[in-house]
């Protein structure tokens, strides 16, 4: 059977769009997963609940913080996170703000970058902590279909 010089190109056009279409509308619901991750990492940070910060990492998880040796695998986050609230008695984060500007997805990857934006107010009305900086974080979707932070990289801005 021949196909004519016609029907040959609406096959194929019928075939790319009913692939394309799930794709899209995958993609737009792993964003709206991924802005909730963002979301609860954020309410997270503001609450300083390090149990619900490192339940949005996977178990391998890396950070690269500035200045210091990559911190390696959740067990080692959590030991790090441990000291630094510790080392900040009495301190209270009153403003926690991340405005992503980028998401890519692709599969069960995803990646994204932002300006984040915190407050910390420490005792005994010491002047608080103003910080600017940018993220970007990897994810990946975990075999339970949740998004979780694979890789983390941050930096703050210079004062101005």
């Amino acid at each position: 059977m021949r196909l004519s010089r016609i029907t040959l190109p609406l096959l194929l056009i019928v075939l790319a769009s009913s692939v394309a279409l799930p794709q899209s509308a995958s993609t737009a619901a792993d964003r709206r997963s991924i802005e909730q991750l963002n979301h609860e990492l954020d309410d997270a940070i503001l609450h300083m609940s390090n149990e619900r910060v490192l339940a949005l990492w996977a178990d391998d998880g890396v950070t690269l913080l500035p200045g210091m040796a990559p911190v390696e695998g959740k067990k080692n986050i959590t030991e790090f996170m441990q000291k630094v609230v510790a080392g900040m008695p009495g301190f209270h984060v009153t403003e926690q703000q991340t405005d992503i500007r980028n998401i890519e997805v692709s599969g069960d990857w995803a990646a994204e970058w932002g300006l984040t934006h915190q407050i910390a107010t420490p005792p005994d009305g010491k002047a608080p902590i103003d910080s600017r900086g940018k993220i970007m974080l990897i994810l990946h979707r975990e075999s339970d279909g949740h998004w979780k932070i694979k890789q983390e990289m941050w930096n703050t801005d210079a004062k101005p």
